[in-house]
């Protein structure tokens, strides 16, 4: 429902934005002025997109978490849409999204609306307690090894079990 909403409120907007910036400033400095917003998004959007992507790779070869370029990625790509789209109010929301402080609080409401702040405490009857918190990253588990030099004969699959 909000959604719906959202695609019957935002041409209302724009209709009545253009309407009054049209009767503000005329037809041809109105158009000007929708077509400027788009080039400048556009130019913008292929700097900050290209910084996200080059903190995405770095991130990648430190080890470090992609999840937080992933995520102002995603909004840049939002915020380019939102500037493409003909209109005042897409382009003014679509270049506050462009803002690092305006993402980065976007970002921290996204995640406490979202995000599950519990913690999971894994238990096994067979072994002691799992805190995810102070994982090390191992993983234990069974394996199976396949031999290259056994043949596929009645009675020998190929499969050794481990000692």
């Amino acid at each position: 429902m909000p959604l719906l909403i959202l695609f019957i409120a935002i041409p209302i907007i724009e209709i009545g934005l253009f309407i009054q910036v049209g009767g503000w400033l005329g037809l041809w400095p109105t158009l000007a002025i929708v077509i400027l917003t788009a080039v400048i998004g556009t130019y913008l959007l292929r700097l900050q997109g290209m910084a996200a992507l080059a903190r995405l790779q770095n991130n990648l070869q430190t080890g470090q978490s992609p999840m937080d370029p992933i995520v102002n990625g995603a909004m840049i790509l939002v915020a380019g849409v939102l500037l493409l789209t003909p209109g005042f109010f897409t382009d003014t929301i679509g270049l506050l999204m462009l803002t690092p402080p305006v993402r980065a609080m976007l970002i921290r409401w996204g995640a406490a609306k979202f995000v599950n702040r519990g913690t999971v405490i894994f238990t096994s009857s067979s072994g002691p307690r799992h805190d995810p918190r102070r994982d090390s990253g191992a993983v234990e588990g069974d394996f199976v090894v396949l031999d290259d030099d056994d043949t596929q004969t009645p009675g020998n699959s190929g499969w050794t079990k481990p000692d």
